[in-house]
């Protein structure tokens, strides 16, 4: 399983989940990647760990599809880094959180070879017209499970709904979950998402 984590945080921001997920019977691996250090506008410039840079807070305008491409581009390396270590693409789940959450469907959705599943809490999609123009035939039928705060200030749950309504339209399997939280994680998502994903890696 491959996770990547929000703005301003790194690859170790997840890892105090994984003994809450009771994946330990199916012997999962976890790859948590750090993002590249660069400015973020909304945070006035300063420098931090981030997939791409934020130029609008409200997320609706333009974005840096440059530094969203160099990601999606990481990440699809990281995928081919563990088909070569004999683990097969349809044997990983790529999850995200926030800007994580957005760089993973990108990658994932057009990813050349069909994935495990999607896991996405507490994002968007950002250049939805470029992962319409570059999704993968091998992973339209990639399960998807997306959640968002109900209460979240930093992406607007609307921002989430639309994503998830655009998803579903380009004829994406999205399983949707709201939470009474802010832009975080809450115990009740943590036995959600525990139970999607021994579902997604339990088979055989």
């Amino acid at each position: 399983m491959i996770w990547l984590h929000g703005l301003g945080a790194d690859g170790h921001d997840f890892e105090p989940l994984v003994p809450y997920l009771g994946l330990e019977p199916l012997g999962v691996r976890f790859v948590f990647p750090h993002a590249p250090r660069r400015p973020v506008t909304i945070n006035m410039g300063l420098i931090m760990p981030a997939w791409y840079d934020i130029r609008d807070p409200g997320l609706v305008a333009e974005h840096d599809e440059r530094g969203l491409a160099e990601s999606v581009e990481a990440v699809r390396a990281l995928l081919e880094r563990e088909t070569e270590r004999c683990i097969p693409s349809s044997r990983i789940v790529l999850a995200g959180f926030s800007q994580g959450g957005a760089v993973a469907l990108h990658a994932g959705l057009g990813h050349a070879e069909p994935l495990a599943g999607l896991l996405v809490l507490s994002a968007y999609l950002p250049a939805p017209e470029r992962l319409e123009a570059g999704a993968s035939e091998a992973n339209r039928g990639t399960p998807i499970f997306q959640a968002h705060g109900l209460l979240d200030p930093l992406v607007p749950l609307a921002r989430g709904e639309a994503s998830r309504d655009r998803l579903r339209r380009l004829g994406y399997e999205v399983s949707w979950k709201t939470y009474p939280m802010g832009h975080e994680v809450c115990p009740e998502e943590v036995e959600d998402v525990g139970r999607w994903l021994r579902a997604r890696l339990g088979k055989a």
